[in-house]
């Protein structure tokens, strides 16, 4: 808005050197003040300068009108790039246990999903691939690999809170839901959509309903709520700890918290030398790259 008030200026600006002081109804001595110059503009050409800003700010206001879809694809593009590929660390906390995994990822657009476990030694080498709608599973110990049915994507992957559904991503935010912005609140001072999702009735999604929350002013993830049958909160995702992560500044920290299940939670933190929107060949993504070592 400041810089179409100052655009506005410059063209009003312009119509000085078409001032005529005779037809001016204020005194005005040689030297012209530029106080009883402005007033007489503001006389004569008032209506041109308001049509100018009016011009000016369209654009503006018309660029900010987004759809709730085109608002998730903003952020859901943010968050999985062209490609991205890196090291990410996921904790998992039981009242009886915690373990922490160490995982290679690799994607590209919404079609691929590679995923390897490098650490601890008893998992290291479990690899996890989604190739459009198929997902399979290879397990070293037992040199198999297992294609995972639709009836399980919303089984936990590797014990987590995170589904396979939600940490391969084969239904999509954008394309699988219908979306309703329901209002926009304040938190921790940043502006936030609060957006509906609700399944199309054809989609193959494991969700009932989906509630993301999504800062307006850079369409970053702040919260994204689970819903399974009769609507009830099964778990919430928070993000925090936005950082600067190749090329683009991203969440770091993603907290899955059960709402059904008491003191379970599973954090996934993103390495900073994640790489995003370099070239991967698609070679990457098949059968033989599960049991490949590199």
């Amino acid at each position: 808005m400041f810089r179409i008030l100052v655009l506005g200026f410059r063209i009003s600006i312009l119509f000085i050197p078409f001032y005529s002081p005779s037809s001016c109804p204020y005194p005005i001595i040689d030297f012209y003040p530029l106080s009883n110059i402005m007033k007489c503009m503001r006389l004569r050409y008032l209506p041109v300068i308001i049509f100018g800003l009016l011009f000016v700010s369209l654009p503006c206001v018309f660029s900010q009108d987004l759809s709730p879809r085109e608002i998730v694809k903003h952020s859901d593009d943010l968050m999985r790039g062209d490609t991205q590929e890196g090291i990410y660390e996921m904790t998992i906390t039981t009242p009886t246990w915690e373990r922490t995994l160490r995982l290679y990822v690799k994607s590209k657009g919404r079609d691929k999903m590679f995923i390897r476990i490098l650490s601890p030694s008893k998992e290291k080498g479990t690899t996890t691939l989604r190739i459009k709608s198929e997902m399979w599973n290879y397990l070293p110990q037992v040199e198999r690999t297992i294609k995972i049915p639709p009836s399980m994507m919303l089984q936990p992957w590797m014990g987590s809170d995170f589904a396979n559904d939600d940490l391969v991503k084969e239904s999509s935010v954008v394309d699988d839901y219908e979306h309703t912005l329901t209002r926009q609140e304040k938190i921790d001072g940043q502006d936030i959509y609060v957006i509906v999702l609700m399944p199309k009735p054809k989609a193959g999604v494991v969700w009932n309903k989906r509630i993301m929350k999504i800062r307006k002013k850079d369409f970053i993830p702040v919260r994204d709520e689970f819903y399974g049958k009769d609507e009830k909160l099964v778990k919430v995702l928070n993000y925090s700890k936005i950082e600067k992560i190749s090329d683009r500044t991203i969440p770091t920290h993603w907290e899955m918290v059960s709402e059904i299940k008491k003191g379970h939670r599973t954090i996934i933190e993103v390495d900073k030398k994640v790489v995003y929107n370099a070239p991967i060949n698609d070679n990457a993504f098949n059968l033989q790259s599960l049991k490949s070592k590199s």
